[in-house]
């Protein structure tokens, strides 16, 4: 995370000190932040760590200060990246990838990468009899792999997830030690970068396996991924922040945005073998 921040912030340079960030919501499944240079960026909500619903100081501390969040610098919000409360975690991340944004509103794209706009699952090259680990229960790709008859373990902390369809498939998330070292291709999705996992995940895997990072969490940044021997980035790109926000507000989902007012896009950081 301290890479990706590193990362963002020195491209930027000087404008980083003027961005300020003009409107925020903690939506029940996303986080959206929009920055005063129009620049929007998401992050998942961590559901299962908000607090419970009673007015005491514990839950206050654990989530970001309502009605001091509008007008912060950018920069001071990211402060929160290195912080315990998964929550104010999110916000961060959301803020850090709407800078990530500015960048592709500046710069373009990153240099030296396949660029797709498809799902990040199609940019990953799977053998018949590829062994998957899949970190979290995604249900798509889930019952694609599933379709496919691809030999795949979901390493997941709570079993209530999956459905009974896909329990021969689940292994308890400490487990990861036994089951990525053996997998072909590596999944897991950005929620690993709020609950920092993600680290020590990608230090499993063996040499030449492919790895994807996916969802709206992924910073969509190349080079601290590429260090740890990620392959593909499937992230998204924020195209009208306000009404994404509006949605947010309403207690909106992926499905009502994906497509309409964010893009997904998926890099490629290496040559498919």
């Amino acid at each position: 995370m301290s890479e990706l921040h590193a990362a963002v912030c020195d491209r930027l340079g000087d404008q980083v000190e003027t961005l300020l960030i003009e409107r925020a919501v903690m939506g029940i499944f996303f986080t959206g932040v929009k920055l005063n240079n129009g620049a929007g960026g998401l992050c998942a909500t961590p559901i299962k760590s908000v607090p419970e619903a009673v007015c005491c100081p514990s839950s206050a501390m654990a989530m970001p200060t309502p009605g001091k969040i509008a007008g912060r610098r950018a920069v001071d919000v990211l402060e929160d990246l290195y912080r315990t409360q998964d929550l104010r975690r999110a916000l961060a991340i959301a803020t850090l990838n709407a800078l990530a944004e500015t960048l592709w509103l500046r710069d373009g794209p990153p240099a030296h990468v396949e660029l797709h706009t498809s799902d990040a699952f199609d940019a990953l090259p799977l053998a018949p009899g590829d062994q998957v680990a899949l970190v979290g229960a995604f249900p798509p790709y889930m019952r694609e792999l599933r379709k496919r008859g691809q030999p795949f373990h979901v390493l997941e902390l709570d079993l209530s997830t999956l459905k009974p369809e896909e329990l021969p498939f689940y292994m308890p998330a400490e487990s990861a030690p036994e089951v990525i070292p053996k997998a072909d291709v590596f999944i897991t999705t950005g929620t690993t970068l709020i609950n920092g996992s993600l680290d020590g995940l990608l230090k499993l895997l063996r040499p030449g396996a492919e790895a994807a990072i996916i969802g709206p969490t992924a910073t969509l940044v190349t080079e601290p991924y590429a260090l740890r021997g990620v392959t593909v980035v499937g992230g998204t790109r924020v195209l009208n922040p306000d009404v994404l926000l509006d949605l947010l507000a309403e207690g909106g989902s992926g499905y009502h945005f994906f497509g309409k007012t964010v893009e997904r896009v998926t890099l490629r950081l290496r040559p498919r073998a």
